[in-house]
């Protein structure tokens, strides 16, 4: 249940930070862009207070997005077993009993003796 609002709300987090990420003015062009700037005087100081004002909202909304998700890592239902899924599997025993060959075989085969030896003709 708190893991759902806890979602929830990182969901909410996460669009609002698109936003003020996509309303925030790009970066000048050089020397033109700082150029331009200044020849505009006071009406430029209106826009640098909202940029400043959409870089800290950007900085407080990506803390709380980062708080929360350390925090929904810890709401997470383990489902009873606090260990990870090799954990578990290594705590089974292991089956060693694999049983005793009844016969072994050699592992280069036999020639037999009673085989008809063949001979080949050469030529020459």
């Amino acid at each position: 249940m708190l893991y759902g609002i806890i979602i929830a709300i990182i969901v909410v987090i996460s669009v609002l930070l698109i936003v003020v990420v996509l309303l925030q003015p790009g970066q000048k062009e050089g020397l033109s862009g700082g150029l331009a700037a200044g020849m505009m005087g006071s009406s430029g100081m209106g826009a640098r207070r909202t940029a400043d004002l959409l870089s800290t909202t950007t900085a407080v909304l990506a803390t709380i997005f980062l708080l929360l998700s350390l925090l929904a890592n810890f709401a997470i239902d383990a489902g009873g077993s606090p260990g990870s899924a090799v954990q578990d599997r290594a705590l089974e025993p292991v089956q060693t009993d694999f049983g005793t060959p009844t016969e072994t075989q050699a592992p280069i085969p036999q020639q037999q003796d009673d085989a008809e030896e063949v001979e080949l003709p050469i030529d020459g």
